[in-house]
């Protein structure tokens, strides 16, 4: 009594760890094969509880979910002979979890490098058959499509399903990219200096029509001052006769008063003059007018 209270525990602990041993889960989102002794034995596993005979049994399971794979920029040739800096990146899950181990045992890093090599060639050739024009336009989509379903056909060995293929991004060469750039930089200069010459031609004309309106301006305003001045002199010449012929005599001595008034009242001015002259005529007579 005393030994079956000892060999009991002991017997449930072991019967437990052999159970352990004996069970595998498999979750939603894994896919699992049953391996004997490195020969594949089982493959369809349905997510759950699965048994297996311990040690003789090994267990692997993968990532049955999208994966994404994000390849490093690759340089490839369009059809017109360019090169061109294309990244891109794809969508696989596993098809055939069987093959999959066989072709790759499971490794991440081989399954990424055989896949890439795939992927690198079907776009090497789906750029080579096409221009830049062609794979920068809105048909790059429908391209897009073709090259996945022909990846997905190239990966079938691989056990492997290519959902989807994708081009971040398409760019030239550096050394192609500087000549572009140079290229670029040279026309803008030059719409720059069209742009300037253009410039400077509307400025000239603005300054010459402004010179010329300027010129204009000047020469009617004294054609204007001029008539305006003639006619003003005309007018005082009609008042002057007018007032002399009222009275001639008082005008007159009016007209020598202002001539003395500008003559001696000047200061610096030296005047040799008879004194029987006409211009003495009032300081001989006796009496004004």
């Amino acid at each position: 009594m005393n030994q079956l209270k000892v060999f009991l525990p002991v017997g449930l602990v072991a019967f437990g760890l052999l159970f352990y041993a004996s069970v595998f889960v498999v979750q939603e989102h894994e896919v699992a094969i049953k391996l004997r002794l490195g020969e594949i034995v089982g493959t369809d596993y349905q997510p759950g509880l699965h048994f297996k005979v311990p040690v003789l049994n090994n267990i692997m399971k993968f990532d049955r979910r999208i994966q994404t794979l994000d390849a490093r920029p690759q340089r490839f040739l369009t059809l017109e002979k360019k090169d061109l800096i294309v990244d891109s990146f794809a969508k696989w899950r596993i098809a055939d979890a069987a093959q999959f181990f066989r072709s790759t045992g499971g490794d991440a890093d081989r399954i990424a490098r055989l896949l890439s090599e795939r992927i690198n060639t079907g776009l090497r050739d789906e750029f080579g058959r096409r221009t830049v024009q062609e794979v920068v336009s809105e048909d790059r989509k429908e391209m897009m499509t073709e090259l996945a379903r022909e990846i997905d056909r190239r990966a079938s060995d691989l056990g492997v399903e290519v959902v989807d293929v994708r081009v971040k991004m398409i760019d030239l060469p550096a050394e192609v990219s500087e000549s572009v750039f140079a290229r670029m930089r040279i026309e803008r200069e030059r719409v720059a200096r069209d742009l300037r010459a253009l410039g400077s031609e509307a400025a000239e004309r603005i300054r010459a029509d402004a010179d010329r309106q300027r010129t204009v301006t000047i020469a009617d305003g004294y054609r204007e001052s001029e008539v305006l001045r003639g006619e003003g002199d005309a007018r005082a010449t009609e008042i002057y006769a007018a007032a002399f012929e009222l009275n001639p005599d008082f005008y007159s001595f009016y007209r020598s008063l202002n001539a003395y008034r500008t003559a001696f009242m000047s200061g610096d001015t030296l005047m040799v003059l008879q004194p029987e002259s006409d211009f003495f005529r009032y300081f001989r007579e006796n009496t004004a007018p």
